[in-house]
């Protein structure tokens, strides 16, 4: 009988052992591989002035922009007076679609974030503010009217006790007022922060300090500079994208992306003073093209300005009642220079400019009213130029006449042939045929006395 086969259990352990070790350090290095790169950069956003189109560009790309593998946070660098309610809401929805924690920081000492700037603070995964700034007075406004401050208000005299303000009277006031409380709480319960002293923000149109602030945990931090501010949230808790994370901010490489030469023509453009100022060139340029066919550069001009001037108006909030008491106050002064009224059609367009001037961007939307100097400006050109044409109707008016049977009348000629009562004379260069009562002699200087179809009667002069 053969023996039995002889088996090493050692050996089989130990080859069990190793071929373990080798997909344990293999998971472990496909672990390594898989891991997305530590973000290394803080980017910061410059908001400076009135939150408008072009801030909302400029904000909303660069959040679509930001990846999570390289960007650790989004800072919102924010010094606003507040600006349109659908740039705001825009800006707020791309914030929390964002998958990087975005940051208000209200910065430097003296700025603040009043209206749609406070809306945008409740809405950041962190809201911060420098020393010395403010935050609040986010009561809604309508277009061409004054803010809709709750009756009772402390605001107004005869109120009643500040943080008791009762609704509007009217039912519009309460419908933007109830929605914009709605909407400022729902920002706050996303983030936990106080709904209170939001909806009283919105009522009341209260404005605290940054230390007040923080006390009432409608903000998270004060810091003094983005540097700060990074080092005092790292390792918190937040919320992004309806996920909660934790910030790792220490250590991130401050970027501060500025607005690219798109955002620049925008922010240009929607500007409400070149806006008319390019409506006016526009309109001016087209008149001039149609009463002079054929110059070409101011029809050109003046077509590019007016689309452009068009693209911007709507984007900005404007009272359409008053583009149109301009565009008339226009046509009437185009229409004085025709008809020749002495005046009176033309002092009703420089009227019709003016009030359609104050009344076409409505002056309670921060940032976003009409100049007065050019108001003024542009009413003084039209009124010169108005003034010009009347100036020189009523000359021409007194010179005396050059052509038609008034000018051949009274001017004098030279006889070139005679025959009878009848010859031919020489007059303003122009051979024309005479008659007299006498016959005249060739080369006789005459005087014209009349005109009989193409026969003018004529004397010795």
């Amino acid at each position: 009988m053969s023996p039995p086969p002889i088996t090493t259990a050692g050996a089989g352990v130990s080859g069990r052992s190793r071929r373990c070790a080798a997909s344990i350090l293999a998971a472990i290095m496909l672990a390594v591989l898989a891991r997305p790169a530590q973000a290394g950069r803080a980017v910061v956003l410059d908001i400076d002035g009135a939150i408008g189109p072009a801030v909302a560009d400029y904000v909303v790309r660069e959040l679509r922009a930001a990846r999570p593998g390289e960007v650790g946070l989004v800072v919102l660098r924010m010094d606003t007076p507040g600006g349109l309610d659908t740039s705001m809401r825009r800006m707020i929805a791309a914030i929390l679609a964002s998958p990087v924690p975005v940051a208000t920081f209200v910065a430097p000492n003296g700025a603040r974030a009043a209206s749609a700037g406070t809306y945008i603070a409740y809405a950041s995964a962190i809201a911060a503010m420098a020393p010395g700034t403010n935050i609040g007075a986010a009561t809604p406004v309508r277009l061409g009217a004054t803010p809709l401050i709750p009756t009772g208000s402390p605001q107004q005299p005869g109120g009643q006790e500040k943080g008791k303000a009762s609704e509007p009277a009217d039912a519009e006031s309460r419908k933007a007022i109830n929605d914009a409380v709605a909407y400022i709480r729902g920002l706050a319960a996303l983030n936990g922060r106080n709904a209170e002293w939001a909806a009283e923000a919105v009522r009341a149109a209260a404005s605290i300090p940054a230390a007040e602030a923080l006390t009432l945990h409608v903000i998270d931090v004060i810091a003094d500079d983005v540097p700060d501010l990074l080092a005092k949230i790292d390792g918190r808790s937040v919320t992004v994208g309806g996920k909660p994370g934790r910030l790792a901010t220490a250590g991130l490489q401050v970027v501060t992306v500025a607005p690219d030469w798109r955002a620049e023509l925008l922010a240009v453009i929607t500007n409400p003073n070149i806006a008319f100022i390019l409506m006016l060139l526009g309109v001016y340029g087209l008149i001039f093209e149609f009463l002079n066919p054929g110059t070409v550069a101011p029809g050109l001009i003046g077509a590019i300005s007016l689309l452009v001037a068009l693209y911007a108006l709507n984007l900005l909030p404007i009272n359409y009642a008053g583009a149109a008491l301009v565009i008339l106050g226009i046509a009437l002064m185009v229409a004085e220079a025709h008809i020749g009224s002495f005046g009176a059609i033309g002092v009703g367009g420089i009227a019709a400019f003016v009030i359609g001037a104050i009344m076409m961007f409505p002056s309670s939307t921060p940032g976003l009213h009409l100049s007065r100097a050019v108001i003024v400006a542009a009413t003084a050109v039209t009124a010169a130029f108005f003034l010009l044409v009347l100036s020189l109707l009523l000359r021409s008016r007194r010179q005396p006449v050059v052509t038609g049977r008034e000018a051949l009348v009274g001017a004098e000629g030279d006889t070139l042939s005679w025959q009878g009562e009848e010859g031919r004379i020489r007059v303003q260069g122009e051979i024309w045929r005479a008659r007299a009562v006498s016959p005249l002699q060739p080369g006789t200087r005459v005087k014209i006395v009349g005109r009989d179809g193409l026969v003018l009667l004529v004397e010795p002069a």
